[in-house]
């Protein structure tokens, strides 16, 4: 740097000279930086009505069991404040004892007061939910021995609606895509020559993908394009003497056309959960939405009816020598149905608090709270407030809402503002601890690791100024 600044700026050398570039000043920095970011939030938490926290556990390169806990704050003019709350390592056991020692030292490094915690969000690994021996059971035992109200307990909703899809497992279609994939892509030569096929015929896709199970959307993405290429793909396999009755059997086409619109609409379902900052209403209506599309589709399929259904409709038009397979398909929404009532049954329970939330306007009276309703009947009675809801998003529309008239209506929205409905920021957390706790920097200690975490989701800004202030150059040597 220092030969780059001789060329490019000669009278600015010793400026440049003054820096440090050390490994230990950039980790040192990096670290100074990070507690200046903690200490920003230890400040915000004190402004905060409610908080709720959302964890989740994986591994490192090392084999560490690291443990992350987010939170999102409001305060009292409904300032959202999410960020990374803690990075826990777990050097032995994993269990919710264990678990629960880290939450309740994450929360009073912090300064939190306990009665202001409204729920708890986790991927509902028996660790985390256990009514027993969990970090669920063992934090409404802590909530009670304060005399305090237990915090709502929230199974991830992406994780949910991925549990869901394992119902249509269809193994009969799922080996023998993997199977074809594998024999294709399994060697390079192969590879090669398919890749050359492709191109010689002009496809529109030049490659198969691999399918990785634990990845949310990589089955509908793998049978679409292999339904895409499903003529290339027999044809190839020819050219190799490998024969696969299936793909040219009438009824497996209809199943793998089946499959691959429902996959897609799945994951479309499973994009429309994703991202950061969701209120628990936004999810919510798209469950409620997703649930009436499968009852339409439920009573489509029955009827022959594939509309909504595109490589379905496609082989239907073909007028295929085997007819539509109706029973097995109308039996595999059906469990899906069944599947996502059994999953969502939790959520439905939180579903007056959610619609209060969503919309204050059309809540019944009779059936609210108490506290709610001298305030709901002042609220729906109000044009200006009603312009207000339809201009405003809906946290300005509760930040604006005077106090004094709605302090119940407001302190619930504070409340429910602040839900964790997925466990996403974690997921995608973790993906930044891969990259930077790699097999080519596993000495990485836990410490740097939380503060290059820290600084790599944060949304606060370090207060540069007064790091500079407290500290010294130094010339490099």
């Amino acid at each position: 740097m220092i030969a780059v600044a001789e060329e490019v700026c000669p009278e600015k050398k010793d400026v440049f000279n003054a820096v440090s570039l050390s490994a230990s000043t950039i980790t040192r920095r990096i670290e100074q930086i990070g507690d200046n970011v903690y200490a920003q939030l230890q400040h915000k938490t004190k402004e905060f009505e409610f908080f709720s926290l959302a964890l989740d556990e994986s591994t490192d390169v090392q084999d560490t069991a690291q443990l992350l806990i987010f939170i999102r704050g409001i305060s009292a003019n409904f300032e959202m404040c999410e960020e990374l709350a803690a990075l826990q390592s777990l050097k032995g056991t994993t269990t919710g004892e264990d678990i629960f020692g880290k939450v309740y030292q994450t929360i009073e490094e912090l300064g939190l007061d306990w009665s202001k915690l409204a729920s708890i969000t986790t991927d509902g690994a028996p660790s985390m939910v256990g009514v027993s021996r969990g970090l669920i059971g063992r934090m409404n035992r802590e909530m009670e021995e304060r005399g305090l109200t237990a915090p709502l307990q929230v199974h991830c909703l992406i994780h949910q609606q991925a549990l869901c899809c394992k119902v249509l497992t269809w193994d009969s279609v799922m080996k023998v895509v993997v199977s074809c994939i594998n024999f294709i892509r399994a060697k390079g030569l192969k590879h090669r020559q398919f890749q050359e096929f492709l191109s010689q015929l002009e496809s529109a896709h030049g490659d198969v993908l691999y399918y990785t199970e634990v990845r949310w959307l990589s089955r509908g993405r793998v049978l679409r394009r292999f339904y895409e290429l499903l003529p290339e793909i027999n044809a190839f396999l020819h050219t190799q003497n490998k024969t696969v009755p299936e793909l040219s059997d009438p009824e497996w086409k209809w199943h793998l056309a089946f499959l691959r619109d429902m996959t897609e609409t799945l994951n479309s379902f499973n994009l429309q959960l994703q991202g950061q900052g969701k209120l628990i209403c936004d999810m919510y209506s798209h469950i409620k939405a997703f649930e009436v599309k499968l009852e339409l589709l439920l009573g489509q399929v029955k009827k022959h009816s594939f509309i909504h259904l595109p490589a379905t409709q496609n082989l239907s038009a073909e007028k295929p020598a085997v007819p539509f397979p109706a029973e097995k398909c109308v039996e595999a929404l059906e469990m899906l149905k069944a599947e996502f009532g059994v999953r969502f049954r939790e959520l439905h329970v939180y579903a007056k608090e959610i619609r209060l939330f969503q919309n204050p306007f059309v809540a019944d009276i009779e059936e609210a709270q108490p506290s709610y309703q001298f305030e709901l009947a002042e609220l729906q009675n109000c044009d200006v407030l009603k312009d207000a809801f339809k201009s405003n998003s809906l946290i300005d529309f509760y930040a604006a809402l005077p106090n004094d008239t709605y302090p119940n209506i407001r302190k619930h929205a504070m409340k429910m503002s602040t839900l964790f409905d997925s466990t996403y920021i974690c997921e995608q957390t973790f993906s930044g601890m891969k990259l930077l706790k790699n097999s080519m920097r596993s000495r990485l200690t836990d410490e740097h690791l939380h503060q290059c975490l820290r600084l790599a989701v944060t949304r606060m800004e370090p207060d540069i100024q007064l790091l500079i202030s407290q500290m010294q150059a130094h010339s490099s040597h």
